[in-house]
């Protein structure tokens, strides 16, 4: 599953590459826009396997580090929580000024993908994806309602908190029990934390309602 995700990956940000350099973003801001709908069912599978941030990221963290670059703090102007809402505004408002007044359509979307970029050269990913990005906080915003996610078998989980480790978003907490809990607004449906799970204890399906 793990070569199979990547592949999946990789096909979307080829798709992405040639939309934005045909000048058709728009068709890709519709992706997302649906994305939303399908994320309220089945959680954010755009963000973990269709976002060219999310994907280009992947690289430029282990990228990182490599470096030894990268850091654990968080920067303390982010931890509001606040800041996702405001770089949302921003963008809009921003697009449809650079369409009103210049006709220019603003590629905001390679913009984003160079900010996320520079963020993970310095910083974890939770903190773009969870802090910072405008898409990502929709993404949020409508997968906490996912009927079906990425969930863990208390019966089977162990607490080694390998799939903590792992986890791009920091979705996955360990309680006093010692029991692995995902939070389905920020799992990105990902395979990370099943690929690492010794017990086989984390897979995706149905909620409990």
């Amino acid at each position: 599953m793990k070569y199979v995700g990547a592949i999946i990956r990789g096909i979307f940000l080829i798709g992405f590459l040639i939309l934005i350099a045909n000048g058709k973003m728009m068709l890709w801001l519709g992706l997302f826009a649906i994305s939303l709908l399908v994320a309220m069912f089945f959680g954010r599978v755009y963000c973990g396997y269709a976002c060219p941030m999310n994907t280009v990221m992947i690289g430029v963290e282990w990228f990182s580090k490599k470096l030894k670059i990268q850091t654990n703090k968080t920067p303390k102007w982010l931890q509001s929580g606040k800041i996702p809402w405001l770089t949302l505004t921003f963008s809009i408002a921003l697009m449809i000024s650079m369409k009103r007044v210049w006709q220019i359509n603003l590629p905001i979307l390679l913009i984003w993908l160079f900010i996320s970029i520079f963020m993970t050269l310095r910083y974890r990913p939770y903190v773009f994806h969870n802090l910072l990005c405008p898409f990502g906080i929709l993404q949020k915003t409508f997968g906490r309602f996912s009927r079906y996610s990425k969930n863990v078998d208390s019966n089977k989980c162990v607490g080694c908190k390998l799939c903590v480790g792992v986890c791009p978003t920091e979705a996955i907490k360990v309680n006093n029990e010692k029991k692995a809990k995902i939070d389905t607004a920020l799992c990105l449906q990902c395979t990370n934390c099943s690929q690492v799970c010794p017990k086989e204890a984390i897979q995706y399906n149905k909620l409990k309602q």
